[in-house]
């Protein structure tokens, strides 16, 4: 059985119960407080706002998705995989991200992958069949399923704040790796996404900085355009 996090609520009985289930969890939840909750729209716009972001400043990945949701309004995967090349490349896109956009474009038009469908399967299931698509990794199959989905288990273990996170809260001598880190939380199951929010905003509380992923917002003058 999947659990969700749709609401407020939802996270605020969610990590209840992991400090319940996990007492060590109790103090990090008495400097984090209950975390904001994130939740983006899903599908192809979804998944795609993710791979934009990566590896970009919060201030560049809008600035290209501004631009590709005003080229490409609705953002549907066909519009997607028919674009050219230099089309994309104009918009901002590297090389790299053009092919995975067309790659995840080209097997939902197949019919390959429901990018929404993923929310009835289980976390493991769901993160197996995102990251057979060409580019998508654990973490952006990760990140897509506990902020687009809301899927309550989904654990972004390769991301380097949340790991900085577990070595504080729990007084490791060193920052566990991906490896270490399923094991870690396996006592948290179905609802190590909702641990992953509290400890990214405990990070935020312990190291006065940002911790939990962003996904790029349209401009003001575009707010119309797109998914946002």
């Amino acid at each position: 059985m999947s659990h969700f996090i749709h609401t407020k609520d939802d996270l605020e009985s969610a990590i209840a119960e992991l400090v319940a289930a996990d007492p060590r969890l109790a103090p990090v939840f008495a400097v984090a407080g209950l975390p904001p909750l994130r939740r983006r729209a899903g599908g192809f716009a979804g998944l795609a706002s993710i791979i934009v972001a990566q590896q970009l400043s919060t201030a560049s990945a809008s600035a290209i998705w501004g631009r590709m949701t005003a080229r490409f309004e609705p953002l549907h995967p066909t519009s997607v995989r028919r674009a050219r090349t230099p089309t994309l490349q104009r918009i901002g896109l590297s090389a790299a991200k053009i092919k995975t956009l067309k790659a995840i474009a080209a097997a939902m038009d197949q019919g390959a992958i429901d990018l929404d469908a993923l929310a009835d399967k289980p976390a493991d299931e769901a993160h197996a069949a995102l990251t057979a698509l060409h580019g998508v990794g654990p973490w952006t199959a990760d990140i897509y399923l506990l902020f687009c989905l809301g899927h309550a288990d989904a654990w972004p273990a390769g991301d380097l704040a949340l790991q900085e996170a577990v070595r504080i809260a729990f007084g490791l001598a060193a920052r566990p790796t991906t490896k270490e880190m399923g094991p870690l939380a396996e006592l948290w199951r179905p609802r190590r996404g909702a641990a992953a929010c509290l400890l990214w905003t405990y990070y935020r509380a312990m190291k006065g900085r940002e911790a939990a992923p962003t996904m790029p917002q349209q401009s003001p003058t575009r707010r119309g355009n797109g998914r946002d």
